[in-house]
């Protein structure tokens, strides 16, 4: 027996609405066919947009000092400095 409940593969198409609710939830299905497991729709891991003020200062204390003239050679080697420069085609 599967740890998640399991659906067939005409379920999403006719209960579509109600499968996706409960994928948004947090819970996963295993879909069969002919009693045969085929796949799994999981939910999305969800990220957080925001950082706060107090968990981005103890970032920035434990990470790597930059050295300036290291940080801006590497982007002097890689950027386009003229990008819209209509002879470099």
């Amino acid at each position: 027996m599967s740890a998640q409940p399991e659906i067939t593969r005409r379920d999403p198409r006719n209960r579509s609405r109600e499968i996706m609710d409960v994928i948004r939830s947090g819970q996963s299905f295993t879909v069969a066919r002919d009693g045969h497991p085929i796949g799994q729709p999981v939910p999305l891991r969800r990220r957080r947009r925001f950082v706060s003020r107090q968990e981005f200062a103890a970032m920035s204390r434990t990470a790597p000092a930059i050295d300036i003239g290291t940080f801006r050679a590497d982007q002097d080697a890689t950027a386009d400095t003229y990008p819209d420069d209509p002879c470099a085609r």
